[in-house]
């Protein structure tokens, strides 16, 4: 997943979801997941999939920017990060 900007109002609970099908090889799969987020807004829930990871997210201010990654660990010993920014504003 490429780094991208995202709008999300203050009062919505959205999901975002990360697939890793590019980065990962043939057969490879994820064995953890986990999101990392500013200060601000919350997780509400996540889960993934062997190929993919979904975060909920509820909270922030308006006006604010607020970066979530999402950090795996593969079945090949493998671990990364993807980002994205979300910037909360009123819809």
């Amino acid at each position: 997943m490429a780094v991208s900007d995202h709008k999300k109002d203050p009062d919505a609970v959205l999901d975002w979801v990360w697939d890793w099908n590019e980065y990962l090889d043939e057969g490879e799969t994820i064995v953890t997941s986990e999101f990392i987020v500013s200060v601000g807004i919350t997780v509400d829930s996540e889960s993934n999939t062997t190929k993919t990871a979904t975060v909920w997210l509820s909270g922030g201010t308006a006006g604010q920017v607020y970066q979530v990654t999402n950090r795996i660990t593969s079945s090949a010993g493998r671990t990364d990060d993807r980002s994205i920014t979300i910037r909360v504003t009123e819809r």
